[in-house]
């Protein structure tokens, strides 16, 4: 017998080194995609193909100190990046518990102590006390696969945080050069409305000296009074703009005008844009980097999925010790001839469950190529939207060249009209016209203006820019002080994890 239990045992441990370095199910490969070797408007000299300045793009295109305190301050305090962040440390302790896997799954110490007895005879007392090991040794990489399947998951954690953070720097950009160009748009709201109030008074006079009738008059009002509604929408526009952008800097809605400043025209930016190839989008999109990462967890997912078919092999004991005050004292539960253990070596096999087994391993497998799909998709998708903001740039800033002459010509036919007209040399309804199209066309200057610098953004954030201010690969560098402590304020074990942060 003694023979025979060291023979299983050397058995069970011959097989457990034999298979330590099996891995069963695919190897990950990072897959091809569909790429284009230039941009379609290569040949523009407008478009640079060297790589972006995209790490803090938005302060070498508007050099705007108003607009670096709103991003620094959304970095900050913006509550989805935060969520996003937390995402990360919770990919981070999935990776942790797999890793736990590898180790002794069961160690468990047990205790007990009782009374029984019947009633013909005196109660006595029982006390036991023991330890128990159980482990699974990771013959065909079983655990391994889930390591590897964890990391890849904490990568796409880190990828979306990426992703939610070049959306978050677009968007308050956006936000606030809509706030300009609303402005913008306001002030020359305002100007035409001086205009037209003082053409009003001057058809008022000339209807009061018999020169003219009160049609005049009426239309002169009809286009003032448009005009001060316009204004009213505008206002409300730059309002509601303005909330949006407190809450994008995780603040309720609030006067933002010390924050804003005094009312400031769209900034400028040079007509000429550094974009990079259409190759380099693979490995500066955050979307492009969490899809591949998604893509590597579920790979893993599949060898998981196949270790089921393949026995399972454990080793594992238990000691202990127990005493019953039949025949013993409980100071006896410490002598050595009360103490016993075993140990073991087994293990288990799903030997009638293939169909579901194998069923399973089909699903992680279409799983993945959906994923896979989804990827090739992701890169399409990405190379569409940086060609859409490629053109939008260049043609907003051609209707931009346009819009401005135009403007100017409009300009000088109200100057014209308005003489003529006071001459007596045209009819009111010439003035009218024109300075309709001056409104019209002074408006369109500034809305185009915010459009130009709106489609920029709009560029940068297609080609991922803005993500590298995450410096640090550790993803507890991406939980805010104020986070760790409410976290710690609630349980004492994140002592350790944010121990020094």
């Amino acid at each position: 017998m003694k023979y025979a239990s060291k023979s299983l045992a050397l058995c069970v441990l011959l097989a457990l080194l034999a298979g330590g370095c099996a891995m069963v199910g695919p190897d990950y490969q990072v897959p091809t995609a569909p790429v284009e070797n230039d941009w379609l408007e290569y040949e523009d000299p407008q478009l640079d193909s060297t790589a972006p300045v995209a790490e803090q793009w938005w302060k070498t295109a508007f050099n705007d100190p108003i607009l670096d305190r709103l991003v620094d301050t959304a970095m900050a305090q913006n509550l989805s990046l935060r969520s996003a962040g937390l995402r990360v440390l919770q990919a981070r302790q999935q990776l942790a518990i797999a890793i736990g896997n590898q180790y002794p799954q069961q160690q468990q110490l047990t205790g007990q102590a009782g009374i029984a007895g019947v009633s013909s005879s005196p109660a006595y007392e029982i006390y036991d006390l023991g330890f128990n090991l159980s482990w699974e040794a990771d013959v065909w990489g079983r655990f391994r696969r889930q390591i590897e399947s964890a990391t890849a998951s904490l990568d796409a954690s880190v990828g979306s945080y990426d992703g939610i953070m070049v959306s978050l720097i677009a968007e308050v950009a956006q936000t606030y050069l809509v706030i300009r160009t609303t402005q913008q748009r306001l002030t020359v709201a305002e100007h035409n409305l001086a205009l037209q109030k003082e053409s009003l008074r001057i058809t008022t006079a000339k209807y009061e000296g018999g020169e003219v009738s009160s049609l005049d008059v009426e239309q002169a009002q009809t286009l003032y009074y448009n005009t001060q509604a316009s204004v009213a929408s505008l206002e409300l526009s730059l309002q509601q703009s303005q909330n949006s952008l407190a809450i994008l800097l995780g603040q309720p809605p609030h006067d933002m005008r010390a924050m804003l400043g005094p009312a400031a025209p769209v900034p400028t930016v040079a007509p000429e844009v550094a974009v990079g190839m259409p190759q380099n989008l693979i490995r500066r999109r955050p979307d492009i980097r969490t899809a591949e990462r998604q893509l590597a967890s579920q790979s893993a997912q599949i060898g998981f999925a196949v270790s089921d078919l393949y026995p399972q092999f454990s080793l594992g004991g238990s000691i202990g010790t127990s005493v019953s005050t039949t025949t013993l004292n409980f100071s006896d539960l410490f002598r050595p001839e009360t103490i016993g253990y075993n140990l073991f070596g087994a293990f288990q096999w799903n030997i009638f469950q293939y169909g579901r087994l194998k069923n399973n391993i089909r699903l992680q497998d279409a799983i993945f190529q959906q994923l896979l799909e989804d990827y090739r998709q992701t890169v399409l998708q990405a190379q569409g939207e940086v060609e859409n903001a490629i053109v939008a740039f260049f043609k907003s800033q051609q209707q931009l060249v346009s819009l401005q002459s135009a403007a100017s010509a409009a300009q000088r036919a109200v100057d014209v009209s308005t003489v003529q007209y006071e001459g007596g040399e045209v009819p009111f309804n010439t003035v009218i016209n024109t300075l309709q199209a001056l409104v019209s066309q002074q408006d369109q200057l500034a809305a185009i203006q915010g459009t130009v610098v709106t489609n920029l953004v709009d560029l940068y954030k297609s080609l991922g820019g803005g993500w590298e201010l995450r410096l640090s690969p550790d993803p507890l560098d991406l939980i805010d002080p104020q986070t760790r402590q409410e976290m710690l304020e609630r349980t004492k074990y994140w002592n350790k994890t944010f121990d020094g942060r």
